[in-house]
Protein backbone atom coordinates (compact mmCIF):
# COMPACT_ATOMS: atom_id res chain seq x y z
CA UNK A 1 0.00 0.00 0.00
CA UNK A 2 1.04 3.61 -0.48
CA UNK A 3 1.68 5.69 2.63
CA UNK A 4 2.11 9.44 3.02
CA UNK A 5 2.88 11.11 6.36
CA UNK A 6 2.53 14.87 6.10
CA UNK A 7 3.21 17.48 8.79
CA UNK A 8 2.62 21.23 8.49
CA UNK A 9 6.38 21.69 7.97
CA UNK A 10 7.15 18.94 5.42
CA UNK A 11 6.37 15.51 4.03
CA UNK A 12 7.87 13.03 6.50
CA UNK A 13 7.37 9.87 4.45
CA UNK A 14 6.05 8.89 1.04
CA UNK A 15 6.32 5.38 -0.36
CA UNK A 16 5.37 1.73 -0.17
CA UNK A 17 4.58 0.21 3.24
CA UNK A 18 3.66 -3.30 4.35
CA UNK A 19 1.95 -2.12 7.53
CA UNK A 20 1.38 1.08 9.49
CA UNK A 21 0.68 1.35 13.23
CA UNK A 22 -0.83 4.64 14.39
CA UNK A 23 -1.79 6.07 17.82
CA UNK A 24 -5.56 6.35 17.41
CA UNK A 25 -7.55 8.44 19.86
CA UNK A 26 -8.96 5.20 21.34
CA UNK A 27 -5.68 3.27 21.21
CA UNK A 28 -3.08 1.93 18.80
CA UNK A 29 -4.25 0.25 15.62
CA UNK A 30 -2.54 -1.29 12.63
CA UNK A 31 -3.39 -0.88 8.95
CA UNK A 32 -2.48 -3.68 6.53
CA UNK A 33 -2.83 -4.10 2.78
CA UNK A 34 -6.49 -4.06 1.56
CA UNK A 35 -7.72 -2.54 4.84
CA UNK A 36 -11.32 -1.36 4.96
CA UNK A 37 -11.81 2.39 4.43
CA UNK A 38 -11.46 4.37 7.67
CA UNK A 39 -10.94 7.89 8.94
CA UNK A 40 -9.72 8.35 12.51
CA UNK A 41 -8.29 11.03 14.75
CA UNK A 42 -4.83 10.48 16.20
CA UNK A 43 -3.28 11.41 19.53
CA UNK A 44 0.34 12.19 20.35
CA UNK A 45 2.54 9.16 19.83
CA UNK A 46 4.60 7.15 17.38
CA UNK A 47 3.68 6.10 13.85
CA UNK A 48 5.51 2.85 13.03
CA UNK A 49 5.97 1.91 9.39
CA UNK A 50 7.12 -1.49 8.09
CA UNK A 51 8.91 -1.11 4.76
CA UNK A 52 11.05 -3.43 2.64
CA UNK A 53 14.11 -1.72 4.20
CA UNK A 54 12.91 -2.25 7.79
CA UNK A 55 10.91 -0.38 10.42
CA UNK A 56 10.75 3.41 10.53
CA UNK A 57 9.24 5.50 13.34
CA UNK A 58 7.84 9.03 13.32
CA UNK A 59 6.76 11.04 16.38
CA UNK A 60 3.54 13.00 15.92
CA UNK A 61 1.53 15.37 18.13
CA UNK A 62 -1.85 14.14 16.94
CA UNK A 63 -3.68 14.45 13.65
CA UNK A 64 -5.91 12.47 11.31
CA UNK A 65 -5.46 9.25 9.29
CA UNK A 66 -7.42 8.26 6.19
CA UNK A 67 -7.32 4.78 4.62
CA UNK A 68 -8.90 4.34 1.19
CA UNK A 69 -8.11 2.04 -1.76
CA UNK A 70 -4.73 0.86 -0.41
CA UNK A 71 -3.57 4.43 0.23
CA UNK A 72 -2.94 5.70 3.75
CA UNK A 73 -2.60 9.42 4.43
CA UNK A 74 -1.51 10.64 7.86
CA UNK A 75 -1.94 14.37 8.44
CA UNK A 76 0.21 14.91 11.52
CA UNK A 77 -0.11 17.86 13.88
Amino acid sequence: MILEIISPEKKLFSGEAGSVTVPGSNGLFQVLNNHAPIISTLKKGTVKVETAEGEKSFEINGGVVEVLNNKVIVLAG
